[in-house]
């Protein structure tokens, strides 16, 4: 159905911020999911990546500590009394106490990557979401360049602007929706990869002190008990 030549000339009604997003065309739905998503896990990171949830510098230094006073058994009850991905991976080095030292280091290397692989993974949706909305917003324009056009072209509008312009404004709508999505959910992405790394390296110190207090109490047997339940 060709669409009223009377109505298309009418001024565009954007009255409200309501009005400009549903101006945008059903392209805005699957944006608006995407800004969901990226707030859902915004929040959720936001909890996750605290210091007190990877593991805090205090709880590292209780750990070392009771590894200094007491030796490794006592080091293990340290990390099993909050679970946390720091004590995981200064456990691993702990049990391997008795072993030599480079495999003693790659065993903790190991379980640092994995550790990290892990927290990193849980922010691959913000990643996605910062790809996935402005080529939502460009495809979106795309439409809507195609769909004005269309109309010049049913209603012999040649030197008629107005209703190009009209068609594009609606269309760069879904543009300026899409950049508004991405733009904070990248924002989010960098700020938590740098929460990782930071505690990457917060765990590396850590591991190079523990590494040192071993050495110098002669690396101690680990009772099979304490191995036992330290054991995931």
């Amino acid at each position: 159905m060709i669409p009223d030549p009377q109505a298309s000339l009418a001024p565009l009604q954007l009255d409200s911020l309501y009005d400009i997003v549903l101006s945008g065309g059903i392209l805005m739905w699957p944006i608006a999911l995407s800004s969901v998503v990226a707030l859902t896990f915004v929040v959720e990171r936001s909890i996750r990546l605290r210091e007190r949830e990877l593991g805090s510098r205090s709880y590292g230094r209780a750990i070392l500590d009771a590894l200094v006073a007491s030796g490794p058994a006592r080091a293990l009850e340290a990390c099993q009394r909050e679970v946390r991905p720091l004590g995981r991976i200064l456990r691993t080095g702990l049990e391997r106490s008795e072993r030599p030292m480079l495999e003693r280091e790659k065993a903790v290397e190991d379980a640092g990557a994995r550790e990290l692989a892990r927290l990193n993974a849980r922010l691959r949706p913000l990643a996605i979401v910062a790809v996935l909305a402005p080529l939502l917003g460009f495809l979106g324009t795309v439409f809507g360049m195609i769909q004005a056009f269309i109309n010049i072209a049913l209603k012999e509008g040649l030197g008629r602007p107005e209703l190009l312009a009209a068609g594009i404004s609606q269309a760069l709508v879904t543009t300026a929706a899409g950049l508004c999505v991405a733009i904070p959910a990248q924002a989010a992405y960098f700020w938590f990869r740098g929460r990782v790394e930071r505690f990457g390296r917060r765990t590396e110190d850590l591991y190079l002190e523990l590494d040192e207090a071993l050495a110098r109490r002669g690396a101690p047997a680990v009772p099979v008990a304490a191995n036992a339940g330290a054991a995931p």
